[in-house]
């Protein structure tokens, strides 16, 4: 083997060694933030930053409005609208719901665009904790790392206590607390069944909808919640 020869391979031997180390790094620092946050409440996530950091650019003076409540004071009727909105088989999976990723490939092909999704509630949270709203396999390959470590890591009452309190519910709303008491004047603990599938709706498109506002759509949307919800299983 020439010199040149060698000093290639030990280029690219370096390089491999590089990359895997610093793959190494950025999931340990991933991990090391999921195990945080399996004994601490995030007091802000990557969407939420991302968001302030929009309304800011029309208004310095913007804030988020973000209570944080344990799980235990969050409605259970909330609790049910929402896995039967966005992943009835969430307490059963270990992060992915392959039948529902299967039936949306299918349909995007059928379509020739991509109009279906099948995150679960782990991926959703693994993107809002950590990452930016970019579409791109790189992404989608660190989302289903950080979704299996949250599904490591925490139980089933800890990733959704954690969900409720940062999902998105309207411009610069986060939280089921504020959205709550935003939406309806009552607290977390307190929304009703037809409050609970109301807000669940709203999930895709939470700043569409401001207060007391709604559409035929997401009328239909609650009453088919609202049927599925005694069968929603929470954890």
């Amino acid at each position: 083997m020439t010199r040149y020869a060698r000093w290639a391979w030990r280029l690219l031997a370096y390089s491999v060694a590089t990359l895997i180390l610093t793959v190494a790094v950025v999931q340990g620092w991933y991990y090391a933030h999921v195990l945080w946050w399996s004994q601490h409440n995030p007091e802000q996530t990557a969407f939420m930053r991302a968001r302030l950091e929009q309304l800011q650019s029309r208004n310095r003076a913007a804030v988020l409005r973000h209570r944080w409540v344990p799980y235990e004071r969050i409605s259970a009727q909330l609790k049910r609208a929402v896995v039967a909105a966005e992943d009835a088989k969430f307490v059963g999976h270990e992060g992915f719901d392959w039948e529902a990723i299967q039936k949306a490939m299918e349909r995007n092909e059928r379509k020739g665009a991509v109009v279906a999704g099948a995150s679960t509630i782990s991926q959703q949270l693994a993107k809002n904790l950590f990452l930016s709203g970019e579409r791109s396999w790189l992404r989608k390959g660190q989302e289903a790392a950080i979704t299996l470590m949250l599904e490591t890591v925490m139980p089933k009452r800890r990733i959704l206590e954690i969900y409720l309190n940062v999902a998105e519910w309207g411009e610069g709303l986060f939280g089921a607390e504020a959205a709550a008491r935003y939406h309806f004047g009552v607290s977390a603990a307190d929304l009703n069944a037809e409050q609970a599938a109301w807000l669940a709706a709203i999930l895709p498109s939470p700043r569409r909808y401001e207060r007391g506002r709604t559409t035929s759509y997401v009328q239909g949307r609650v009453q088919t919640i609202i049927a599925r919800m005694p069968a929603a299983k929470i954890p």
